[in-house]
């Protein structure tokens, strides 16, 4: 079996490590963790030819302007799933994020446990984003938080006509449950997931699972 590389771009040494022991226990078998403290070493970690299952990145590393080593490592690496781990939680910049292409956005005080879970449902191949940016944490509701590349996320229940049974989907997938847990909760073959998540987003005029979760927390609230 090859063995897993993640790429850990921080420049606390201490939360370095710390996310590195997280990941161990995330992936329970090799796991080889490169970790690097600015802009440049990141950017040469990924020029080195080596292939990262992972990148957890600080968007405050030494050297970044804004978005701009998000974007540099999505140009270069566009299949390579990226996770924000930031000290702010702040909506716009979650959206943001996602926007340039992250698949996940860990606010840096999240728990172990959480930020394992959210790291195993990247690894899975789905996204995570905090329940702060989604209206838990006081800041502005789902309704309000704008979304890059799809439809409103303010979608009327009727309108979007899901079936019963899209709707248990869309309520799991608002749990960040991936494919496999959401078959086996609801007793149905995986495959059978996927052709409901795909009629979710068609009927809910969005892009990807994101989108949908943003505009499930409208619908779950109507139904």
């Amino acid at each position: 079996m090859a063995l897993n590389r993640v790429l850990i771009a921080d420049d606390h040494p201490l939360f370095r490590e710390a996310l590195s022991d997280i990941v161990s226990s995330v992936y329970e078998e090799d796991v080889d963790c490169l970790e690097v403290c600015n802009v440049a070493e990141t950017l040469a970690a990924t020029d080195s030819g080596e292939n990262f299952d992972m990148i957890l990145l600080d968007l405050l590393l030494p050297g970044a302007e804004g978005f701009s080593c998000l974007i540099s490592l999505r140009n270069k690496l566009p299949s390579t799933p990226i996770v924000i781990v930031s000290s702010t939680d702040h909506d716009e910049t979650v959206r943001e994020s996602f926007s340039y292409g992250a698949m996940g956005y860990l606010p840096k005080s999240s728990s172990r446990e959480v930020m394992r879970n959210a790291l195993r449902l990247v690894r899975s191949g789905n996204s995570y984003i905090p329940s702060q940016a989604l209206g838990g944490g006081g800041e502005r509701s789902p309704e309000q938080m704008p979304v890059t590349g799809g439809g409103a996320a303010a979608i009327d229940a009727e309108k979007a006509s899901l079936t019963p049974r899209q709707m248990a989907v869309l309520e799991l997938l608002a749990e960040g449950k991936p494919n496999k847990v959401i078959a086996y909760e609801l007793d149905i073959s995986e495959i059978t997931v996927k052709a409901h998540v795909s009629a979710i987003l068609r009927k809910l005029q969005v892009n990807n699972r994101l989108q949908a979760v943003i505009a499930a927390k409208n619908l779950i609230a109507q139904s």
